[in-house]
């Protein structure tokens, strides 16, 4: 499943390789396809499994919105974290706890962000959900990129 994987995605890079290392048009393919079924995932849930209804929780209030946004981080972080560890940064020479430690770390970093960033385009300045969840999606892209490669999936060197 991975030959193939790479296969589909490297067949894409020879107008690419001007710009970019096979390593980083992977991520971008990978981080792409992450982010893709992330947008997709939320436009589903807000709009098919909530029914842009807000929900009682414990006793809260969580708004459509923010509601829909937990739900598609499961799916998101899953999807992430297997093509970044299987496509990516296969060189990583981390223990695969540590990644995924790691990996949580910045990803719940990216959730506060989101959780926040929704907040202030959403509420604040009435932007339409999905549209706010794209725009946002693409700033947290350029963050992850540079917190993977050089946190999570880090090539430890060796000590002499």
């Amino acid at each position: 499943m991975r030959k193939l994987a790479l296969r589909i995605i490297d067949f894409f890079y020879p107008p690419f390789k001007n710009w970019f290392s096979i390593g980083t048009f992977r991520y971008l393919a990978s981080g792409s396809i992450t982010a893709g079924s992330s947008v997709i995932a939320y436009f589903i849930i807000y709009n098919f499994i909530l029914k842009q209804q807000d929900i009682r929780f414990a006793g809260h209030l969580i708004t459509a919105p923010i509601a829909a946004l937990g739900l598609e981080a499961v799916f998101t972080f899953l999807v992430g974290f297997i093509l970044n560890k299987y496509l990516v940064f296969t060189q990583s020479n981390l223990k695969g706890r540590i990644q995924l430690f790691r990996y949580g770390t910045v990803f719940c970093t990216n959730i506060l962000l989101n959780y926040a960033l929704m907040k202030i385009l959403v509420e604040g300045f009435q932007l339409y959900p999905s549209i706010s969840k794209g725009l946002i999606t693409i700033v947290l892209a350029i963050f992850s990129y540079f917190s993977q490669k050089y946190f999570s999936f880090r090539i430890k060197k060796d000590v002499q």
